[in-house]
């Protein structure tokens, strides 16, 4: 017998179960169901537009779904896994047509890594595809790389946090105002990644000129996967053009590469976002894997 759930706060043993079931989704398919941000709403208590779907056999979670409608512009996203032992018995269709059902039929739903079994439920349920996200790779081992260069009166500084909260979250809004995901990050999303294990001020670069935040790179480390990531890269629009994203990615490629326990470094970025990917991949950035993002007809 199995019954979805819809709620809008879950328990301390339903995030305990959700975190196992992506844990345990994660080590068979090689990559994680549900993103960071979903991760951190899981856990991080009740949020106006953010809800659960939990899908329970026999008192064990088989399958949770999460839909995040606290975007003012854009349609709701969603994430969904099932549990690899319970695959195959139309759990995902259930959990999918629950999303479905609380976003209004107006959705987007991620398919990480792009997987069949993912390509085949968001058909089933009428998406479409609209938006690729590949992840990058490149060795740091040997790194080399030249003498950044930043445009004049520009000097980079580190992050201080509490200080320079405001203005970052600002610039963010600007430099990503395409992208929904990024771009609408609140003071409350940036004090759950300070609050994260792995969040350190050092690796978080801010360029800044006249006392004017321009850009930042926020790197992240990845200690148990040995991997160095451009976490966020971002550059004001009125910035951009004058070589400092390409600076800041130096930059920032540099102080992770001093790590000589890291020995790969990665990043994301839009398949449609052209400039970035022509800087990223003449840096010997190469595509190692891609996400897909299905949403309904509008």
């Amino acid at each position: 017998m199995s019954d979805v759930v819809v709620l809008d706060e879950v328990t301390t043993a339903d995030v305990r179960d959700a975190l196992e079931l992506i844990d345990t989704a994660a080590r068979t398919d090689g990559q994680s169901p549900v993103s960071e941000q979903g991760r951190l709403l899981l856990r991080g208590g009740p949020r106006p537009g953010v809800k659960h779907v939990l899908l329970r056999e026999r008192g064990q979670l088989v399958a949770y779904g999460q839909l995040d409608g606290t975007d003012p512009v854009e349609a709701p996203s969603a994430e969904l896994v099932v549990h690899p032992s319970h695959r195959g018995r139309r759990h995902g269709r259930a959990v999918g047509e629950a999303l479905l059902a609380e976003s209004g039929h107006r959705l987007r739903i991620w398919a990480h890594g792009g997987h069949p079994a993912a390509r085949h439920l968001a058909q089933a349920m009428g998406l479409t595809l609209f938006r690729e996200l590949r992840q990058l790779r490149r060795p740091l081992g040997g790194l080399q790389l030249p003498e950044p260069t930043l445009p004049p009166g520009v000097t980079v500084r580190g992050f201080v946090p509490g200080e320079d909260d405001e203005a970052w979250l600002s610039v963010n809004a600007a430099a990503f105002s395409h992208h929904p995901e990024q771009g609408s990050l609140t003071q409350r999303d940036l004090d759950a990644r300070k609050a994260q294990s792995w969040f350190d001020p050092a690796g978080f670069f801010l360029a800044v000129s006249g006392g004017k935040l321009l850009g930042f790179h926020w790197t992240k480390v990845h200690t148990a996967e040995r991997l160095g990531e451009v976490y966020v890269l971002g550059v004001l629009p009125e910035a951009q053009g004058t070589g400092l994203g390409r600076a800041l990615t130096t930059i920032g490629l540099r102080y992770l590469a001093r790590d000589r326990s890291l020995p790969t470094a990665m990043l994301y970025v839009d398949a449609d976002n052209g400039p970035a990917l022509h800087v990223y991949e003449g840096l010997g950035f190469r595509t190692y894997e891609t996400d897909l993002m299905y949403r309904t007809e509008t």
